[in-house]
């Protein structure tokens, strides 16, 4: 089982970021995220056997909550430069809370043998991944139909619960769903 830790989107602020998608995904042809798998991701845990499920939903049942989170989604930009980016993506922005959260899911599956993270965590919604064969002209085609737009404000909400998410892999593309809950 392929695995991750994280927070799903409220359904209007999914809605906004669809009529985004919608235009850009007619502009440019790039290997594009789906709207319903959109998430913030939290922890990504990797491979994990299912006999030891239970042991992981104990761990993170007792992450002590930081409490509810205000999050906004707002602004786009790439990584991990705009020169040569890999990703296009929504920025993501909350208070102190969103990356305490992460910080604490992280240190609760270490003991199960989940590596720690080496990296900054940077909450984002990746709207679209970037191969070679899209540069130049796609991501150049990208650039100008994001001049033309002016509204990348998408909204806000405020999360309760973050999820333990099951990633299946398909033909086109990753599906997630949720196999657990935990209240904020």
């Amino acid at each position: 089982m392929r695995l991750f830790t994280g927070i799903s989107i409220d359904r209007q602020v999914l809605d906004q970021l669809g009529e985004t998608l919608k235009q850009l995904r007619t502009a440019v042809p790039l290997n594009w995220t789906s709207v319903e798998n959109l998430h913030i991701t939290s922890k990504f845990i990797g491979e994990w056997p299912q006999a030891r499920l239970p042991e992981l939903d104990d761990a993170l049942a007792a992450v002590e909550s930081p409490g509810k989170l205000e999050i906004d989604i707002s602004r786009v930009g790439f990584f991990p430069n705009p020169h040569r980016p890999r990703f296009f993506f929504a920025g993501v922005h909350s208070g102190p809370g969103l990356a305490l959260l992460a910080q604490r899911i992280g240190s609760a599956l270490e003991p199960l043998g989940c590596a720690p993270e080496t990296r900054l965590y940077t909450p984002h919604l990746t709207l679209a991944r970037i191969r070679d064969r899209d540069f130049p002209a796609n991501v150049r085609n990208l650039r100008e139909a994001i001049a033309g737009m002016t509204n990348f404000n998408f909204g806000s909400f405020v999360a309760d619960t973050f999820h333990l998410y099951l990633s299946k892999p398909g033909s086109a593309g990753s599906e997630y769903s949720i196999l657990s809950s935990f209240p904020l």
